[in-house]
């Protein structure tokens, strides 16, 4: 019998009573619940209660859901749900760029919320790019001229020099490498990895697929790993 994953949620939102509707609703899911209304009290709830997924306001007092992002990266390997106030497509791409895993844009359904968090706690939590070498059951590396893809470590090299990828981007990567030549749409890509019904916002694969690229030092204009096939999606390969 199929279970709702189970976990600890941070939840960081000024808006007492929407941060008090969240927390209800979590709760109802069997989950356990901290919530705080500002960014300093964010980040200290992040080593003391450990969460799995932190849910985090973009527009927080003080220090704002940005600055909190970036500083529990250095601390933390939790699952990041930003929520936006605004449909704002830089607010959106700024929050992905600092490490956040998805976002969700006011006003929103609960039960919403919950089903993104419930894939999120599906997903495994730690990447640690630093991990000695392991094969996978097969015996098997995933191996695209000198890109190695570890899948069962969940590491990735690049020339013999470890590269450092957050769930997300390793999660996209490693969707693509196991489809050699083949093209995945962003709908398909974002069932693969977010485990979630596609919602159409074609930038949440397209900012973490840029910064993959970056850490790969993969020119989009001349790719060597991933090439975009304009308005389809993206292929690992030169395609058959």
């Amino acid at each position: 019998m199929n279970t709702a994953p189970t976990g600890r949620v941070l939840v960081v939102d000024d808006e007492v009573d929407l941060a008090r509707l969240i927390e209800g609703y979590l709760h109802k899911a069997g989950l356990d619940v901290a919530v705080r209304h500002d960014g300093t009290a964010a980040v200290a709830a992040v080593r003391s209660f450990d969460p799995d997924v932190v849910v985090l306001d973009l527009g927080l007092p003080g220090i704002d859901g940005i600055e909190v992002c970036r500083q529990l990266r250095t601390i933390s390997d939790c699952h990041v749900l930003m929520l936006t106030a605004r449909d704002d497509e830089i607010d959106k791409i700024i929050g992905l760029s600092v490490g956040a895993d998805d976002y969700v844009t006011k006003p929103f359904s609960p039960r919403e919320l919950v089903a993104r968090v419930q894939a999120m706690l599906r997903r495994a939590r730690t990447h640690n790019p630093q991990a000695p070498t392991s094969l996978d059951a097969t015996g098997q590396k995933l191996v695209i001229e000198d890109l190695v893809v570890d899948e069962a470590a969940r590491r990735v090299q690049l020339g013999g020099e470890s590269v450092a990828l957050t769930r997300i981007e390793f999660d996209l990567l490693v969707s693509l490498a196991t489809h050699p030549h083949q093209v995945l749409s962003r709908a398909q890509l974002v069932e693969l990895v977010w485990d979630t019904a596609w919602t159409g916002e074609d930038h949440l694969v397209d900012v973490h697929i840029g910064r993959i690229r970056k850490k790969l030092n993969d020119d989009a204009s001349n790719p060597r790993f991933i090439h975009t096939i304009r308005g389809v999606g993206y292929r690992m390969g030169t395609g058959r």
